[in-house]
C-alpha cells in the first residue's frame, strides 16, 4: 500500500508555496524552518517529484508544485470554512467574482450591494480582468465573459446585448437625423487582444450613409465604461452598450438621438467551474447577476430599435 503524504506535510508545502518562503510557512504554522524543510523533503520523496526549486533564501515552484497548489488551497480554505461552521462562528462565505474591466469600474461594483442586502454577508473579491482568466490560481468562482472562452469548464450564454448611439441632453440639438452631423464622436477601442467592437464605420455603413474619413474624428477611449463617461460629459456622442447606458438613459443623463442600433456579434457568458458550482453561494450570486444583467439589456429606454441583419 503506497503511503499518502501527511495532512501536516500538505499544509507546510501549501504555506510555503503561498508565502514563497520556509521561513514564512514556518511562522504561519508555528514551527520552525527545519520542520517545514523535512515535512515538504518527505512529500516530494513520497510522490517521487521536486516540488521546490531553492532559490537564495526563496523557494519558487516546479511545474509540479504550480499544479498542487490551486487545488489544495482550495481544500484547505474549504476545510477552514466547516470548521468555522462547526465551531459555531460567525460564518461569512467568500466569493470571487471576474468580469471584463469596464463591467467592475461602476456597473457591477454599484449594484453589489444589493446582493449582499438580499443574500446576507459575504466576503467578495471583484476582479475586473482581461480573458484569459486563469481559474485555478485565482481561486476564481464566476467569470462573466464577452463571448465564450472556456470550453474546459461549464458556459451559458446569458444575454445579447446591442450599441445605442447616445450622448447628453445638451448635444441632442446638434443632431440632423441620421447623420450625426455636427457632433464629435466618441470611439471604443478594446485593443489588439480584446474582441472586436462596432465602430462607428460600421454604423454608418449600416444606416447607408458615406462619410469617408469624417467617421474617423472625435475622442477615443480603451474602455466602454470609459467612452460612456465622455458622453454622460457632453463631449460626443458613443456607441455604447446597453447594459451600461440603460441606467443613465432612465435618469435623464443621456439620450438616444437615433434609433438605429447594432447587436453584438457574440454573447455575453457565465462560467463557473464545476467544484465551484456546487456552493451555495455562488448558485445566489449566479442567479442574482444573470438578472441583473438581462435587466439592464431589457430596460425600457432601449426599446427595440432598428436591427440590421
Amino acid at each position: 500500500m503506497v503511503a499518502l503524504p501527511s495532512l501536516r506535510g500538505l499544509q507546510a508545502f501549501e504555506a510555503a508555496a503561498r508565502l514563497g518562503s520556509f521561513a514564512g510557512a514556518a511562522e504561519e504554522l508555528s514551527v520552525s524552518a527545519a520542520a517545514v524543510s523535512q515535512l515538504i523533503r518527505a512529500i516530494e520523496d513520497q510522490v517521487g517529484r521536486k516540488l521546490f526549486h531553492r532559490v537564495n533564501r526563496r523557494v519558487v515552484l516546479t511545474e509540479a508544485g504550480v499544479e498542487m497548489l490551486p487545488r489544495l488551497t482550495m481544500a484547505f480554505q474549504e476545510i477552514g470554512n466547516v470548521s468555522r461552521e462547526l465551531a459555531g462562528d460567525s460564518f461569512r462565505p467568500r466569493l470571487v467574482v471576474s468580469v471584463p474591466p469596464s463591467m467592475a469600474m461602476g456597473w457591477l461594483s454599484q449594484r453589489l450591494a444589493g446582493f449582499v442586502a438580499s443574500r446576507g454577508a459575504v466576503d467578495i473579491s471583484l476582479r475586473g480582468d482581461d480573458d484569459p482568466v486563469p481559474f485555478d490560481r485565482e481561486l476564481i468562482d464566476l467569470r462573466l465573459s464577452y463571448g465564450p472562452h472556456y470550453r474546459d469548464h461549464p458556459t451559458q450564454d446569458i444575454v445579447r446585448d446591442a450599441v445605442y448611439p447616445v450622448c447628453a441632453p445638451g448635444l441632442a440639438g446638434a443632431v440632423k437625423s441620421d447623420a450625426l452631423a455636427g457632433l464629435p464622436l466618441i470611439h471604443t477601442d478594446w485593443g489588439p487582444t480584446g474582441a472586436s467592437f462596432p465602430s462607428w464605420r460600421n454604423w454608418f455603413e449600416a444606416a447607408g450613409i458615406e462619410l469617408g474619413l469624417a467617421t474617423q474624428r472625435g475622442l477615443s477611449a480603451n474602455s466602454s465604461r470609459a467612452a460612456l463617461d465622455l458622453a454622460i460629459s457632453g463631449l460626443g456622442i458613443a456607441l455604447a452598450q446597453g447594459i451600461y447606458c440603460a441606467e443613465a438613459l432612465e435618469d435623464g443623463r443621456l439620450i438616444r438621438p437615433v434609433a438605429r442600433v447594432i447587436t453584438l456579434r457574440q454573447p455575453y457568458c457565465l462560467t463557473i467551474p464545476e467544484r465551484r458550482a456546487r456552493r451555495d453561494v455562488v448558485a445566489s450570486f449566479r442567479d442574482w447577476l444573470i438578472e441583473e444583467c438581462r435587466r439592464a439589456v431589457g430596460s425600457p429606454t432601449l426599446g427595440t430599435g432598428s436591427h440590421p441583419d
